[in-house]
Parts: C-alpha cells; structure tokens; sequence
C-alpha cells in the first residue's frame, strides 16, 4: 500500500470513528433524553457557563464573584478559566436557551475530540485504521466514561478528549514524526481544563511513553526533549492550580493526607467482568454495594478478542507497547485505592484512563497480531473467557443471573459473527459490525439504568425557569436542604419555581449567596453551616440572625444581604414567628407552598457604602467597587477597623494611600483591615488577586519562551535531517505509513 493510500485508508477510518461517536449518542439519546444533562451537569457546569459568559460579555474576567461568597472564587473550583475552548463554550452559552441541548452538542464535540484522540494513540502503535477506529467508537461507549464523566463530570470528560491527543503527539514526536508544539498545546488544555485528575493522569501517561519509547528506541535523548517539551507545558499550566494549591489551607480539601477507605474504590477483579454488557459491578458507593450502572464495563469484544491474538508473534513487538501496558498497570492499581491522597478522592475516577488503555493495546493486538488459524483452539479460549466473564458478573450480582447468561450468549453470538465476517468478508466489514453492535448495547444499558438515579431534574429551558421563579433584587441567601425535596418536587412548577439548589440561580440570572462548590471555604461553611450544594442545616436561620461576637452584628449585616429565602419544609414554623428586627415577612403569591420570604424593612442594603459591613471607630465612604476592588475613604482619629462583605480568600492585600496595612478576618470569614489612629482622609484600597498569580504569569511565560526554543531545534533538525537522515530515528515498519497518514 503506498503512502497516500494509506493516507485515505487513516482518513476514512477517522470518518467512520466521528459517524460511530454520532450514532452511539442517538443511540443513548434515545433511551434517555436528558442523559448528557444530569447531576453535575445540570447543578453546576451549565449555570457556570451562563454565569461565566455573562461576565465575559460585560467585559470582567470573572476571577472573583464576592456576592457569591463560597462559590465565588472561580479560581478554586471548576471554571477552566485559562482554557481558551471553555471560555468560548461559556461567551455562547448566555445565548442558548435550552440549556440540556447545549450540554448535549458540547460534550458530542468532546467526546468525538476523545474518540479521534484514541484513534490517534492506537494508529501511532501501528493498529490497523480499521481496528484504530472500533477502539475510537468503543471509549465513549465506556462504562464509566458514558454514565460519569460524560453525563454529569464535564471537566473529566474535556480533560480526557485533550490528554489522548496528547499521548498521540508525544509518542509521535518522541519518534520524529512530528514536533513538540501539538504535545505542549494538548497537555496545555489538559492541565487547564482545572481539574486535578486529568493533570496527574497526563503526567502518569508521560512517564508510561517516556519509559515505553526508552525500552523501544533505546535512546534517551527523544525521551529527553519530551520531557523538556512536558516540562513547558506544566510550567504554563502552572497558573491553573496555583491559586487553589496557595488557598488549600482555608478550604475543605486543606488535608494532605492519604487515606484508604472503600468508597468508589474498585477491587481489581471487577475489570474481569469488562465486556458483559449487564455486568452490575460489586463496590461501595452511594447506592449501596451493588452498583445500578455497569461502570465498569468497557466493550464487548475487549476481553474475547484476546482469543483471537497470535501471542507467538505479539511477544516479539512487546518493547513498542511497554507504555500501553504500563499505563494500563498503573490504571488498574489506581482505582484499587488508596480512597483518597490529598484532593485526589475516588480511585473509580480513573476507570475511563484503564478503558483507555485496555482499548488500545487490544485493538493493536487484534490489529497487528490477529489470526483465524487453529480455530477450534481459539474458540475454545474464548468460550473459556466468556464464561469468565459471565462467573464474575454473577459473582457481583447474582439477582440478575438471567440477564447475564442472555448477555453472554449475546457477546457469544457477536464473537461468532465477527470472526465469520473477518474470514469471508475481510477485516473492513469484522469491524464495521464490532461497531454497530456497540449501539444497541448502549441504548439498553441507558435505558434498563432509567430513572437514573443521578438527576435533579433541573429545568432545562432557562426563559420558562425565569419566568416562573420570583423576581428577586438585590443579594438574596436561601437557607433550605436539598435532601427534603420529594420527586414530585422537583419541577419548575414546583419547588424549582421557588427555591434554587447548587449554581441554578445562575442559570436564573439571579444574585445568590447560594452556589456549587467542591473545594468550598471550611470556615464560612462551619459558619453557616453550608454544604457543596449551598443546602444547610435546621441551625442555620438562628445563625445567620445571631450577633457575630467581635462586630455585635449578625450575619445577615456582614454579608450585606437583602433578603432571606426560607425553605417551608426545613423551617415549618418560623412565618408564624415574629420577623427578627428590621426585617419583615413578605408574601410572594404562588410560591407560599415552598419558600417565607424576609426583606429589609428599609430597603436593600447590598447598593449601600460598597462592600463596607461593618466599621469600629472609623468613619467610611466608598468611593468604588469592583469585584476585586474596594476603595474606601476612610477616617480615624484613635485608630478602628473596617469590615468587607468579602470571604477571607487568601490574595488580599491592602494599602493606605499606597502604604500596605495590616489586614485581617473576623469569624476566619469577613476581611477586615485596621486603620491605624490618625488616620485623616485616607484612601483604603482593598484588591483580591488570585494568589501565586505572578509567579503564574512568569511560568507562563518561560513555557512559551521555553517551547518556542524546542520548537526551533525541531525545525533545525528536520532541516539538517533532511540533508543526512538518520535510519535510526526512522519509524519501524508497520507504523511509518500509518504515521504520515495522520501527521
């Protein structure tokens, strides 16, 4: 086959791999319309969006949203604010109504990125294009990728679909087929998307290629301009992770320490149920011990087809696949625990990175490697594997046994046709069923997993929440628990045409203490005593109400909030009591079944004197306000203290006409900043900045120079490389060809 036929072969199989990707999620779709819009998706990520963009279009980097107060600080939590493709999905999203489809097309586009990028990584170990695309098709199809990282966890599934391109463009450039720019600009987003397990899952991956390529080239300095090039890429996505690493010791996550419970951990053996499409796998999580999802699943072919390997001939290619059975090894041991190591929590994250390696090194196997010779052998073995696989899934949930006997005649009645189609119709047609097969299996999986046990059912049309939900001024806080919502709640003519849970009242274009937040502030929660989804507990209305001992005012004064939603079902009786001084009750028709409304009896206060809360000998005027700027003059004779509806994030700084002052907070929540006695007239500057903020911009900027340089002497060799190649640096037959099909 010459080069540009392979060239068209690599470029049809891609176009196979997109149109499987399509047809897989109509096939989901059709179980489960809301499936890409679920849990996380619909309580956090999509109302960020709308929150983002909207911020984005007014012309602020929405680093910091003070009225937000926990959730505020988009550079702790999920943002993705120095990840240029987010930034773009959040300036459009204020513009789309239907938020559930939005969701949808989004994560369609990224999981197609993730299923080329695993199309990729199989073509650079010299896979058929053939096989390279069923492994493409089968990841999103994946147990744990479809139903978590997909339906609800966005940033798993973007900084997945980035990462797999990344392994591609660094086994490729380790081998010359291509330079160090796609390997710092795929890591880049990796690390960027601003979620930690894709940034330790890429450099778990690095060191896999580094060692594979050292074992199979047996030449250290490719290994080492990767690691140069990885290098830069982590040097400019260090501004991502600094502000959260600098701000841990406020925050939920602050602890270090390594901790081996059992939750969504994943014993080793369940992987052996990896292709039995009704494999229901044993572990504890938040339903109990057997799961309601085959999360563990990966393909249906995956573990039969290891029947049809010549293992004689794949032994004698084992250096070119070291880094694919390494990652694989390292995956597999991962999701067995520890339960958690600092902010890493939940080993079962990483099932999609074993599927991932599972799919290519099958796929390459069975496309390099695979024969139909001494049939009876081999259909022998892969009775025997099938059979494994039916033992274990029975051994996990024995209450299904029905269901896992007709699925394992089925993968049984698969594998027979495969092999008959290789024989008689040739490899281009075995695939093409492999293929097609994978989207009846999804669409039965989704829907024998329906209602999913995941959804909060959230309104997917934002102009019809609008409409329905109150017209509220001003910063409002609700004090109710998501727990006590019953099904038939949960409905925008219901309690979501009243309350707001997680980041809906972005979503709603309405200013809200309450928000979604993982990382969380531990002080101001332990304060309000406030969760990740902004639920409280019974307590809550007493403290927000009770005086702040070292200021004397409540709360409610503090935070320089206008009003106070009540949540009926946490609070029965609290309308039936006198209204705390200064408030008042107020009935909003229509939503009396849900929520007791107080209000400032003189107003809002939230448009008054800034962000100044509170001050003690000292007289304030705001003079601005910025979200992460306050000006303030300020005058003491014997010297005060002036207090700032702000949560105390680290990155503050204050100065005095220009002199920095000391700072500090009350509660461990609200800065404060004393003003020195003599004070006359004195401008008070108080900014937020992301901390490590500079050092972040000064790795940034060496990443760039520093790749800028690799990319220069890559040019430079290539140029001199053309005058004398190099027969040791040139790809060994079979993976030339299919190298400059996808270069």
């Amino acid at each position: 086959m010459t080069p540009s036929d392979s060239r068209r072969e690599a470029i049809r199989w891609a176009i196979v791999t997109v149109v499987g990707v399509i047809a897989g999620y109509a096939a989901v779709l059709l179980a489960n319309a809301r499936h890409f819009f679920t849990d996380d998706t619909e309580s956090q990520y999509t109302a960020l969006w709308v929150g983002l963009g909207r911020s984005l279009r007014d012309g602020n980097f929405p680093v910091m949203v003070p009225e937000q107060w926990m959730s505020g600080n988009n550079t702790m939590d999920d943002a993705g604010l120095f990840n240029p493709p987010q930034l773009l999905i959040d300036l459009i999203a204020p513009s789309i109504d239907n938020v559930a489809v939005y969701a949808t097309v989004v994560k369609l586009i990224f999981a197609i990125i993730a299923a080329t990028g695993v199309y990729r990584i199989c073509l650079v170990y010299g896979s058929r294009p053939q096989w390279a695309a069923v492994a493409g098709v089968a990841f999103p199809l994946s147990g744990f990728f479809l139903f978590f990282d997909q339906a609800s966890w966005m940033t798993a599934l973007t900084g997945t679909a980035w990462l797999v391109h990344a392994w591609a463009s660094a086994v490729r450039y380790t081998r010359g087929q291509s330079g160090p720019i796609p390997v710092f600009v795929f890591l880049y987003l990796t690390i960027s998307t601003q979620y930690i397990f894709p940034a330790v899952e890429a450099a778990l991956m690095l060191l896999a290629v580094a060692v594979g390529e050292l074992v199979y080239q047996r030449r250290w300095q490719p290994v080492l301009r990767l690691t140069l090039a990885s290098t830069c890429a982590g040097l400019a996505g260090l501004l991502t992770f600094l502000p959260s690493m600098l701000s841990a010791k406020v925050t939920w996550r602050g602890t270090a320490q390594i901790i081996n419970d059992q939750f969504l951990t994943v014993p080793w053996s369940e992987s052996l149920n990896a292709s039995l499409p009704s494999s229901l796998p044993a572990f504890t999580s938040w339903w109990g011990y057997v799961q309601p999802m085959p999360v563990t699943y990966i393909a249906w072919f995956l573990i039969p087809a290891l029947a049809f390997v010549d293992w004689g001939r794949a032994r004698a290619a084992w250096r070119e696949l070291t880094a694919v059975a390494l990652f694989s090894i390292m995956m597999l041991m991962w999701t067995a625990g520890p339960g958690s190591v600092g902010p890493l929590r939940w080993p079962v994250r990483v099932l999609p990175m074993l599927a991932i390696g599972l799919l290519v090194l099958v796929c390459v196997l069975v496309g390099r490697f695979g024969t139909l010779r001494d049939p009876k052998s081999r259909w022998i073995a892969a009775g025997v594997l099938i059979g494994l696989l039916w033992v274990r899934t029975f051994s996990a949930d024995p209450r299904d046994w029905y269901w896992h006997v007709l699925a394992a005649v089925a993968v049984a009645g698969l594998v027979y046709a495969v092999v008959w189609l290789a024989r008689h119709r040739g490899v281009a047609a075995a695939c093409a069923l492999t293929i097609v097969a994978m989207f009846p299996i999804a669409y039965v999986q989704v829907e024998a997993a329906q209602p999913t046990p995941m959804s909060w059912n959230l309104p997917a049309k934002r102009s019809e929440a609008m409409a329905k939900f109150p017209d509220f001024t001003g910063t409002t806080i609700q004090l109710g628990d998501r727990g006590l919502l019953q099904p038939q709640d949960k409905s925008i003519d219901a309690a979501y045409g009243s309350l707001v849970f997680g980041n809906y009242a972005r979503a709603l274009e309405q200013t809200y203490v309450n928000g979604y937040t993982p990382t969380g502030h531990f002080y101001f929660g332990e304060l309000t005593c406030m969760r990740w989804d902004s639920s409280v507990c019974p307590d809550a209305y007493r403290r927000m109400f009770a005086p702040e001992p070292t200021t004397g005012k409540p709360l409610v004064d503090l935070m320089k909030l206008d009003r106070v939603v009540l949540q009926r079902a946490l609070f029965p009786d609290a309308v039936n009591q006198p209204a705390p001084e200064g408030w008042k009750w107020v009935d909003y028709p229509g939503h009396t079944r849900y929520i007791a409304v107080l209000e400032r009896e003189n107003g809002p206060v939230s448009t008054v004197d800034g962000r100044v809360s509170d001050t003690k000998n000292v007289d304030a005027v705001s003079l601005s306000e910025t979200d992460t700027t306050s000006r303030v003059r300020v005058t003491s004779v014997d010297g005060g203290r002036v207090v700032f509806a702000r949560l105390g994030w680290p990155g503050y700084r204050a100065t005095l006409n220009g002199k920095p002052v000391e700072f500090t907070t009350i509660a461990k929540s609200f800065v404060a900043v004393n003003i020195p006695a003599g004070t006359q007239n004195a401008e008070l500057v108080l900014t937020w900045r992301p901390p490590g903020w500079k050092i972040g911009i000064a790795t940034l900027a060496a990443g760039l120079l520093g790749i800028g340089l690799l990319q220069w002497l890559h040019i430079r060799s290539r140029r001199r490389d053309q005058d004398t190649p190099d027969p040791e640096s040139t790809p060994r037959e079979p993976e030339r060809e299919l190298a400059e099909a996808v270069s």
